[in-house]
């Protein structure tokens, strides 16, 4: 009998399979989950599993609460940050969340990824934002839950479909977008513009921040509503 989350977790799992093939996480780093909002149920990698060695079967369906709705094997140890923010951000589809080595390294330093050139600002008008450390009382509380918790307080005045990536202090990179193949376009955009900030910091440790009239100009001609850049 055909499972009836079939093209959900084929969608799932080739995002998945991306995220090797974009070099944004080794061995078993890393997960993608794509959301049905329309049935409440999302399909997420299974625990540990190689990227190599993952089939579509493979993938676990979960509801909203966590509970298993199809799937043999053990859920990722993340999806309860996924839902988290599924519950809360009604245009997401897709969640990443990888251990990208520059986005990664600005993570660990507890640093936002400052907007120093166009590429940046192509993609986000501000600053790539870092979530404050998580408190030893919240650590031990609901692990992956919490890490929710620190992600939406970081985006409590943030647009997340503006802004859809962020650093977790000392853990590593997240993000989002309305469909799990954006998802995957957005953290592999997250981590060039990590390893260019840090290329920038490296050339020139007092470089200043891209002028706001260039920061809008670029953000708006691909995001706004006047935006040009690309095809009608």
């Amino acid at each position: 009998m055909t499972s009836p989350y079939r093209e959900l977790k084929e969608r799932a799992w080739a995002a998945n399979q991306e995220i090797p093939k974009r070099g944004l996480a080794i061995y078993t780093f890393g997960n993608v989950s794509a959301f049905d909002r329309a049935r409440g149920v999302m399909a997420i990698k299974p625990s540990g599993v190689e990227y190599a060695k993952l089939g579509a079967d493979d993938l676990v369906v979960v509801d909203l609460s966590g509970a298993i709705v199809e799937g043999k094997l053990r859920p990722s140890s993340d999806t309860a940050t996924h839902l988290v923010l599924y519950r809360e951000w009604a245009g997401i589809g897709g969640v990443v969340h990888t251990h990208s080595t520059y986005a990664t390294g600005w993570a660990q330093a507890r640093l936002p990824i400052p907007i120093f050139g166009t590429t940046h600002a192509d993609h986000l008008a501000e600053d790539v934002p870092c979530t404050a450390i998580m408190s030893d009382a919240a650590v031990e509380r609901d692990y992956e839950v919490e890490t929710g918790r620190q992600i939406l307080e970081c985006f409590a005045t943030r647009d997340p479909l503006h802004t859809p990536m962020v650093l977790v202090a000392g853990h590593g990179p997240f993000a989002w977008g309305e469909t799990p193949e954006k998802a995957v376009y957005n953290a592999a955009v997250l981590e060039e513009l990590a390893k260019m900030a840090f290329v920038t910091r490296s050339v020139a440790p007092e470089a200043s921040r891209l002028p706001g009239a260039l920061v809008r100009k670029h953000f708006e001609r691909k995001h706004g509503k006047n935006a040009y850049y690309g095809q009608k």
